[in-house]
């Protein structure tokens, strides 16, 4: 058993003396009372402050409660095999401990105590500025975790390992913007092997003006060789992008795409001479069908060939391609408005209509479409139709006139050629016709597997048919099935997600079958995004069953995976495209080479810092309080720490406001001044003297100073400025000492105060201020500033809650508190300035008169404002209302509009708000003595003036002076005035604003459009009897309930709307406003000023001479169909016909809108002859067809 220590002794008893007080205080763990605890105690004035009582605010000092913490990353121990072999001494100096050999080691020794050190924790010793703990070390106790760390803030460059192709895994192409729909037809092309081989034999033309390194086909070669042959897992094909001209910024349709590309590859091919090559596209891809429509009447038959290249379906939801299919070659019945004009018959006669399959390529695409025409908006738009298709199917049921597919099933299933399996599918990813993201599934014919093809991810699908089917199939049918499939009418519902693929694309399982059945069906993949299906033939001679050809469990076909391996290893690649594929491939290697030395040095550079910064943070903490230190921050701290593994958040700490003078260093620590040395600033903890600031201690850390030194030597970091534990700022201390006197005495005094503040009924005592005392009296005053003395009570701010303005005591007794004569005391000696008044005090007899004349005053004032209101009733009641139906034929005076408001004001509170004045009537007579205004014009009867009954005008010159009178009579209609108008003077008045008001009428649907010939200021059709036209303003003052858009514009038609404007503002300002304002879109906005349209946008209010308090129009135009769905009306068109949305320029500009490469350099050649689309079936014809071929729809672009 390990020796026992000796029990340390516990310290006697201490505690409160009787009656004694527990205050938080006291507790001598507390580091607030062990910094600042002698304040009130052992110092109560400034003079008494020492060097210990400085250096204890921060921590420093001897009678400090801060623990030496143990450092808590020691250094590691050794195995005990080596420590055997080592002697005592060494042991004890690698271990750094203080213990004897006689002791035994720090793991043998049990210490039994009743005491229990404090706790090192984050928390606790955030503030502690002798735990070095917690400032990152963490960071570096993990190897592995702190190199990551490392290379991310050291980075030596993007790893090109990462970019090495995973052995044969196929390689992905980068996305240069938009060029998904390349890339996904790239992955398929390059898997078709003699499509492949073509391409590589493909010879140069014989062109100086045209290099072949700078054709897409060469570029295509190169491509087709990197994905061969590369050592990166993905191929950038900017160079094909570039030959091809296309705009790597905008997504284009994949179909069209290859439509064009394969036109231009096929253009290229007929130039070689080899046979082979010259038809390896139409022997390849290409097909036979025939249209046929047949006379009902004499049944002649139109019969017209064409080729194709992939076979369009149309999609119907939940159905199987094979009934796509049967839909495609349904016969279709010619009759009513659709009836065919028989040349034979040379009438319209009842016909029937349909399509035939003649011949079927090796590699059949089907084009599912997606993309159909909308008739109603005039745009495509996505089908999300959900489509069933089969890893392999039966064309031979298919081919050939309608007689001989009913008789399908009457042939030998062993004389079937054309069985068709699952090679590819290509995914549009998105919900738009017009944008998306466009993927492939590709099998690879050199690994015999199934992959994922996005991009640059390639991703391989263990099985695109689940294993659990082959399993079953194989329980179910037994070995050696060779019976050809069943054609099924729908297959079942049952579905199962592929879950390595993240298309969403399923399978459907077949049903079990039945005891009596042997024949089974092929299986099937449901899909919502599926755009283009890719078939191979599975062999020309003889028919294989399912079971029999599907070896490998991945949806493969054994011989024709043999087949096609083989042919890939015979594809010769050719020299100047693997040269280029050589190239790239040994810039890669040397890329990796170079990655991979820096990588050492970097590794070797880490290991080397990371010791030197361990064993810095491993002995840099005080074994005691008296041991030579230096105080640095613990920002600093933690900067140093994590400077190699993490990347700097910003430049060193700014310097304070005031830059402290430059600080000595202590004379054991080094200047370092080098070149070579990193400095991470200190000025954290500095105050504005130059000194540590005590206020900051709790960012205060001491560490060793030969720590400091090797920081310094070691690692090249100089943290600076440096500071021993003495130098900390005497002005800052005595500043806060001041401030923590206050709040120790402070409470000390209310207290004292408290005692002897009550006074009697009778007793004498002072008056004080309530809101003062109030504040003063709590333990941290509002009114209390560092550094500052409490104001007095008798303060600006609570003078005249005591003290009148004639300086005698204030009639509000509820402002005021009365205090003993000892409370007075108490504050005086605070406050000698402070003389209040006594509770003897009279209040003021100026004040209470006042008081008193002023409650008489507001009956006088009252009075006065009922005389006036009963005297001028129809003034109150009708001016500024806008109604002057009343006033016909009837004298009358004009008066600003400001002086009835003023004078309804003070009617409503007479004693607070003050009486008019005068009556101004000058400012509507000009310097020529007329008037400035025409009553009858509507925009010259502004809000400044309103018209009053002439007995009302009377009455107010009585009881107010000014004039001059402005008398007008409302006759016939027509407003009579005797005094002239200056129309000089009136022009010039509502011209000279910067702000003003206009009236904007919104006119109805059936309104006619104003013109300068119809231009009325009111609209002829009259109001309803008994209403009139309100007039409302801009200003949302009733934001209730919200209404439709549709009923606030329907109600708001034929009211006038009152908008504010500026000289400077545009038609454009204003539409915008009135689109807010009235929720009519800028859009539908028709703004007319006197019968003109205000067509203009940039044209300012000033420039159109619209006056002040203007009139006008806004008529709302119903938006077009072509706004709403971003249509175009041709220029020149009748009666604005529409045509379809602009698409865009597609792939006109670039090599496949129309010509082959060598074209453009040579107008010997011939150009690839333009199509068009048909807008209701998008059947592609030429370019010079009236109607479509298929439904014979006219075509919009046909001349």
């Amino acid at each position: 058993m390990p020796p026992k220590r000796a029990r340390r002794v516990s310290p006697g008893p201490s505690g409160l003396s009787a009656g004694e007080r527990l205050k938080r205080t006291k507790l001598t763990g507390n580091a607030a009372y062990s910094a600042w605890g002698w304040v009130g105690t052992e110092v109560t004035d400034a003079s008494g402050i020492t060097d210990q009582h400085r250096m204890a605010t921060c921590g420093f000092s001897g009678t400090s409660t801060n623990p030496l913490c143990k450092n808590k990353y020691p250094e590691k121990r050794r195995s005990p095999t080596k420590q055997k072999s080592e002697s005592p001494q060494v042991k004890q100096s690698e271990g750094h401990t203080d213990a004897s050999p006689q002791a035994g080691t720090a793991d043998d020794v049990i210490i039994i105590s009743d005491d229990e050190g404090p706790t090192c924790s984050h928390r606790t010793c955030k503030h502690n500025p002798y735990c070095l703990n917690y400032l990152g070390q963490d960071a570096w106790e993990d190897a592995d975790e702190a190199y990551e760390a490392y290379m991310k803030a050291n980075s030596i460059g993007d790893n090109p390992n990462l970019d090495t192709r995973d052995g044969q895994t196929p390689i992905g192409l980068k996305n240069l913007g938009a060029t998904c729909y390349a890339n996904a037809y790239l992955q398929v092309w390059f898997q078709d092997i003699p499509f492949r081989k073509g391409v590589y034999n493909c010879q140069p033309a014989q062109d100086a003006q045209c290099p072949f390194e700078e054709s897409p086909v060469f570029q295509l070669q190169v491509t087709f060789a990197a994905m061969q042959q590369s050592a990166l897992s993905a191929f950038n094909p900017v160079k094909l992008v570039e030959s091809l001209k296309l705009r790597a910024t905008e997504q284009q349709d994949a179909q069209e795409f290859s439509k064009l590309f394969m036109a231009h590859l096929d253009t290229e091919f007929r130039k070689q001479q080899s046979p082979e090559l010259k038809s390896l596209i139409p022997n390849q891809f290409q097909g036979k069908q025939v249209y046929n429509t047949v006379c009902q009447n004499c049944q002649r038959r139109s019969e017209r060939d064409s080729d194709f290249l992939e076979i369009e379906v149309n999609l119907e939801n939940s159905a199987t391609l094979e009934d796509r299919l049967s839909a495609l070659l349904e016969p279709e019945i010619l009759t009513g408005d659709n009836q065919y004009y028989c040349q034979q018959c040379d009438s319209l006669q009842n016909a029937k209509r349909y399509t035939e399959l003649r011949e079927l390529p090796p590699v059949l695409h089907f084009s599912l479409l997606r993309f159909v025409y909308d008739i109603s908006t005039m745009e495509r738009k996505k089908s999300k139709q959900t489509i069933m298709f089969p890893t392999f199917i039966d064309m031979d049921r298919f081919i050939g006139p309608e007689e001989t597919r009913k008789q399908y099933k009457k042939i030998n299933a062993e004389e079937c050629q054309n069985i068709y399996e699952l090679r590819g599918i290509l995914l549009h990813k998105g919900a738009s016709a017009y944008h998306g993201h466009y993927e492939a599934q590709v099998f690879d014919v050199h690994n015999q597997g199934w992959y994922q093809f996005n991009d640059e991810t390639v991703t391989k699908i263990d099985s695109i048919v689940p294993k659990v089917d082959n399993l079953k199939k194989g329980a179910k049918n037994g070995k050696g099935s060779k019976k050809p499939p069943a054609p099924k009418a729908r297959p079942p519902k049952k579905r199962r997600r592929i879950d390595d693929s993240d298309s969403e694309v399923e399978i459907v399982e077949d049903p079990a079958p039945s005891q009596k059945s042997e024949v089974e069906g092929p299986d099937y993949i449901s899909s919502r995004d599926a755009y283009m299906l890719v078939y191979a033939r599975v062999g020309a001679k003889g028919c294989h069953t399912p079971n029999g050809l599907q070896a490998h469990g991945n949806g493969a076909v054994s011989d024709a995976g043999s087949t096609t391996t083989l042919m890939a290893a015979d594809a010769v690649l050719p020299a100047r495209a693997t040269e280029v594929v050589q190239s790239l491939n040994a810039e890669h290697h040397k890329a990796c080479e170079e990655f991979s030395e820096r990588e050492k040095e970097a590794k070797a550079r880490f290991h080397r810092i990371r010791s030197t910064v361990m064993d810095i943070y491993r002995h840099w903490d005080l074994t005691t309080p008296d041991e030579d230190g230096v105080v640095l921050s613990r920002q600093a701290l933690e900067a140093w720490v994590l400077r190699h593994i993490a990347k700097p958040k910003a430049k060193n700490t700014p310097p304070p406001a005031t830059e402290p003078p430059p600080k000595e260093e202590p004379a054991s620590v080094p200047s370092g001044e080098g070149p070579s040395a990193i400095s991470i600033s200190t000025l954290d903890i500095v105050c504005n003297h130059g000194h540590l600031d005590p206020g900051k201690a709790g960012d205060m850390k001491v560490i060793k100073a030969t720590a400091y030194s090797r920081i310094l030597d070691e690692d090249g970091c100089r943290l600076t400025p440096v500071f021993r534990t003495t130098d900390v700022c005497p002005i800052c201390v005595t500043r806060l000492f001041e401030e923590k006197l206050y709040q120790v005495e402070h409470p000390r005094l209310v207290s004292r105060f408290d005692e002897v503040v009550a006074v009697g009924d009778d007793g004498d005592g002072y008056h004080v201020s309530k809101a003062w005392l109030k504040d003063w009296r709590l333990a941290k005053p509002k009114v209390h500033v560092q550094g500052a003395p409490d104001p007095p009570p008798d303060a600006e701010d609570y003078l005249r809650d005591v003290v009148c303005e004639h300086g005698q005591l204030a009639t509000n007794t509820a402002s005021r508190k009365r205090i003993s004569a000892e409370a007075y005391g108490l504050l005086h000696e605070l406050f000698p300035a402070w003389k209040p008044p006594s509770t003897r005090a009279e209040p003021c007899a100026v004040c209470e008169a006042l008081l008193h004349i002023s409650k008489e005053d507001k009956r006088e004032y009252r009075k006065q404002a009922e005389e006036e209101k009963a005297r001028l009733k129809h003034m109150h009641d009708n001016a500024l209302n806008g109604n002057n139906a009343l006033l016909e034929d009837v004298p009358c005076a004009v008066v600003p509009s400001q002086f009835v408001r003023s004078w309804r004001q003070w009617l409503m509170r007479p004693s607070e708000v003050p009486r008019p004045e005068t009556l101004d009537n000058s400012q509507y007579i000009c310097e020529h003595g007329r008037l400035s205004f025409d009553p009858n014009v509507s925009g010259d009867l502004d809000a400044s003036m309103t018209m009053i009954k002439r007995s009302d005008w009377d009455a107010l010159q009585e009881l107010y002076s000014g004039g001059p009178l402005i008398a007008v009579e409302n006759t016939g209609g027509q407003w009579l005035h005797e005094i002239d108008i200056c129309a000089e003077c009136r022009l010039k008045r509502r011209t000279s604003f910067d702000m003003t008001e206009i009236t904007v009428r919104v006119l109805g649907p059936n309104d006619p459009v104003p013109t300068p010939q119809t231009y009325m200021e009111e609209l002829p059709q009259p109001a309803p009897q008994g209403q009139t036209t309100l007039m409302t303003y801009s200003k949302r003052q009733n934001e209730g309930s919200r209404k439709s858009k549709r009923i606030r514009q329907v109600r708001e038609y034929g009211k006038r709307r009152k908008i504010t404007i500026t000289k400077a503002m545009s038609v454009k300002d204003l539409k915008v406003m009135l689109n807010d304002e009235l929720g009519v879109p800028v859009i539908s906005q028709r703004l007319f000023y006197r019968g003109q349209e205000l067509d203009d946008s940039s044209a300012t209010m000033l420039s159109l001479g619209i006056l002040s308090n203007d009139l006008l129009d806004l008529k709302e135009e119903n938006v077009d169909l072509t706004i709403l769905s971003d249509t175009e009306v041709e220029s020149g068109s009748v009666n604005g016909t529409k045509k379809k949305r602009t698409e865009g320029q597609a792939f006109g500009g670039t090599l496949l809108g129309g010509s082959s490469f060598t074209s453009i350099q040579s107008s010997s050649q011939s150009a690839i002859p333009p199509s068009n689309a048909c807008p209701a079936c998008t059947y592609v014809n030429d370019a010079a067809t009236l109607a479509c071929a298929m439904c014979e729809t006219p075509l919009p672009n046909s001349t």
